[in-house]
């Protein structure tokens, strides 16, 4: 089988996998009939990245009807062949991409200017499907701004910054950095800012919360939000419930999951139009998040049962030292427990655990 594309619009495929690059270390190819999708996942899986491009964003695309294919590689090694956006936008007419399953090889050839032409051989690994399963638009909480005005609020916070803490109220949204319950008050550094709802486009909040989520994977949408110059919306509930980032247009469409961490025992929000301030103790300071599931269904194969844990069971859970306060982590847990009409999960129960994992793991 042989999946044949070309592609000319090369400065939006670059900035796609070089802001994956800054999530994953692995690359998921799919290509559908609905378009060819990439995929990647964090090592800890609590972040998850999909672009899907539509056939109209290439000037070719030829896929062979009634064959499923998927893969995955070094997300590295394709980020080498679009190196830099200042070259391929002088240099690069069009780019043709092969994707040939018998030989396990994947070409990107560059049709430069003056007939040069610049070849690229990669190999890849055949993979199962890496999906999240997701209802942004059931969220509680909608928020959409352009990139520019986001990118101007995460530049307050230095770049070692973990984890980044957003609070709404009926009318404003915090940005605070996230302070650990076991840093020193006198040595933590506290930066919050405030933003109001006329700085966003579309603004809708039915219930004040709080959720703090990795702020990394923030940086690396916003890289791809800023470079084609498309809003930003957030979909968000209550805390230990994901995050959902996304950009589109007529082509294309891009979510960035984020894990959230779980609160427990957080203070109600104040009067009206007030929200409590973001609160640093947590209870639980777990990662109690349920997104990332993984479509075990092989391309030429049956689909194999998800692995599951049995009731009380966490596979996530790790043992405490007496004495020791429990660890912060982002777990790799994950409920599905919203599932889109039609999915190929829609038959699980929306209270089974999932836990997402490789191919090549076991479990």
């Amino acid at each position: 089988m042989c999946v044949l594309l070309l592609l000319r619009n090369t400065s939006s495929w670059h900035c796609a996998i070089h802001s994956l690059s800054r999530i994953g270390d692995e690359l998921y190819l799919e290509p559908q009939e609905d378009g060819l999708t990439l995929r990647t996942v964090n090592s800890s899986r609590s972040a998850y990245a999909c672009f899907l491009f539509a056939p109209l964003f290439f000037s070719r695309y030829v896929i062979p009807e009634g064959h499923g294919f998927r893969c995955k590689m070094a997300i590295k090694s394709v980020q080498a062949v679009f190196r830099s956006l200042a070259t391929l936008e002088k240099t690069v007419e069009k780019c043709h991409i092969e994707l040939d399953a018998d030989r396990n090889r994947l070409t990107f050839t560059l049709h430069c200017k003056h007939g040069l032409l610049k070849t690229h051989n990669l190999s890849f690994q055949d993979s199962e499907s890496l999906q999240a399963v997701f209802d942004k638009e059931s969220s509680t909480n909608v928020l959409k701004a352009q990139p520019r005005v986001l990118a101007d609020t995460v530049l307050n916070f230095p770049p070692s910054l973990d984890e980044v803490t957003v609070t709404v109220s009926a009318e404003r949204v915090w940005f605070r950095n996230h302070v650990d319950q076991e840093a020193e008050p006198s040595k933590a550094m506290l930066t919050e800012l405030c933003l109001s709802s006329d700085e966003f486009d579309h603004f809708e909040v039915r219930a004040r919360s709080s959720v703090t989520f990795c702020l990394k994977e923030l940086r690396g949408l916003l890289v791809f939000a800023e470079s084609t110059g498309l809003p930003v919306s957030m979909y968000f509930d209550q805390p230990g419930s994901p995050v959902v980032l996304s950009v589109t247009d007529s082509v294309l469409d891009g979510n960035l999951v984020l894990a959230t961490l779980s609160e427990s025992g957080v203070q109600p929000c104040g009067r009206a139009g007030t929200p409590a301030p973001p609160a640093d103790d947590f209870m639980n300071d777990e990662l109690e998040s349920y997104l990332i599931a993984m479509d075990t269904s092989m391309a030429a194969g049956p689909s194999a049962p998800p692995a599951h844990n049995e009731p009380g069971e966490d596979l996530t859970e790790e043992e405490e030292e007496p004495g020791r306060p429990p660890n912060k982590k982002f777990r790799s847990l994950f409920f599905g427990s919203v599932y889109p009409p039609g999915s190929p999960l829609g038959g699980r129960t929306p209270a089974q655990k999932v836990l997402a994992s490789d191919s090549e793991d076991d479990g």
